[in-house]
């Protein structure tokens, strides 16, 4: 799980808990999103059109994965779980470090 200092992810809460997209099933709600993009276009931030929750996206650090809030999760407290820093504020510098986490296993 990644804590992520941007002052983007620090507004939003987002805690980040990318997997490789053969991993991720969304279940339902799918005609429920919508999707932004920023700057480059490569990250695809997908929003809830009823309510603007962003409880996963496609990062631009890892395009083959996704990054879901861990927030989001049902029966998921954050205090639980093993919070690792990531240095967003100096993401290019960053970004490598964290692109093997959407590899499939």
């Amino acid at each position: 799980m990644l804590a992520c200092n941007c002052s983007r992810c620090r507004q939003l809460g987002f805690l980040h808990l990318i997997v490789p997209a053969s991993r991720f099933r969304l279940v339902r709600g799918k005609d429920a999103l919508v999707t932004y993009t920023f700057n480059t276009g490569v990250a695809k931030h997908l929003f809830c059109r009823n309510c603007g929750v962003q409880s996963f996206y496609v990062p631009r650090s890892n395009p083959d994965g996704y990054s879901i809030n861990a927030r989001c999760l049902a029966g998921v407290a954050p205090e639980d779980l093993r919070i690792e820093p990531f240095d967003g504020e100096h993401w290019e510098e960053a970004a490598a470090g964290i692109a093997h986490l959407s590899r499939g296993s």
